[in-house]
């Protein structure tokens, strides 16, 4: 019975509505590790899935979930309920490309000016 309290059962909802899992995760389990779990069960029907830890954020009870964090850190009176899943939304977040990083053209430039005579 002590198992159970150590576990978590976790299903991880994606933007389209659809889930992944639930899992049972012990409560030592990193959030880093359940990204990569979320990496490595992406079905592979969806396009734009994610490849890097860095790309996917978690959010339970409406928290941005930070990686060095365990599932202990993050639990709720409700998921001791019997047979309670807790649902973590996934947002994935593309890398920054080096082009998106650099502004267009000198931004003195873009700037207009009018002279009315």
């Amino acid at each position: 019975m002590a198992e159970v309290h150590n576990q978590l059962e976790i299903k991880f909802r994606l933007t389209d509505g659809s889930d992944i899992g639930p899992k049972a995760f012990p409560d030592a389990t990193t959030v880093s590790a359940l990204k990569e779990t979320v990496i490595s069960e992406w079905p592979r029907e969806k396009e734009n899935g994610p490849r890097t830890v860095k790309e996917v954020k978690l959010i339970s009870a409406g928290k941005v979930l930070e990686n060095n964090k365990t599932v202990k850190d993050y639990r709720s009176p409700v998921s001791n309920l019997v047979g309670a899943v807790t649902t973590m939304h996934v947002i994935i977040q593309p890398p920054v490309t080096e082009k998106e990083k650099k502004p267009k053209g000198d931004p003195k430039m873009n700037k207009c000016v009018c002279a009315v005579m």
